[in-house]
């Protein structure tokens, strides 16, 4: 039976819903992606994220650049200082993860996003006479991430941390 399918309806609905989940869950992860940091120097022992020092100027003591970090606030930060808290949280554990004890802040930009709304619809008549009609209505809601740069670095002897 040339196009003629034998799923029944509800093996489509279950297909359907199995490749929606699949999606969804790249979706997921793709939006919480980061660069890998672009190596520069040497790397050392992981240390805890809580010790690496945020910089906003390049500290008065010695340093070794480490690397170069790009990071983003990730999808689901809302708000300008939850996103400038991931961004920050993020170059630590990237710092962290090479053994830096330091993060010179480069900088943050804000990036794309936005809403959208689809509506769809459609009819027809199957065989047998039975006809068959459906609607839909899909909302994307997609807030912009923030991006930021920074260096990892490294320094034998780091300056006192400050309270603010």
């Amino acid at each position: 039976m040339c196009g003629m399918s034998t799923e029944s309806p509800a093996m489509r609905v279950s297909t359907a819903v199995r490749l929606s989940l699949l999606l969804l869950a790249v979706l997921l992860l793709a939006a919480c992606a980061t660069s890998r940091p672009l190596v520069t120097g040497t790397q050392r022992a992981p240390i805890d994220p809580a010790l690496v020092q945020v910089y906003y100027t390049a500290p008065q003591v010695p340093y070794e650049e480490v690397a170069r970090l790009e990071v983003n606030s990730g999808a689901f930060s809302f708000g300008d200082q939850a996103k400038t808290n991931a961004i920050i949280d993020r170059l630590r554990r990237q710092a962290a993860s090479l053994g830096a004890n330091g993060v010179i802040l480069l900088g943050t930009a804000d990036g794309h996003g936005g809403t959208g709304v689809s509506v769809g619809g459609g009819a027809g008549r199957g065989s047998g006479g039975w006809r068959y009609s459906g609607a839909g209505v899909g909302v994307t809601i997609s807030p912009s991430q923030r991006h930021g740069t920074g260096i990892a670095i490294h320094m034998p002897q780091p300056p006192a941390a400050t309270q603010p």
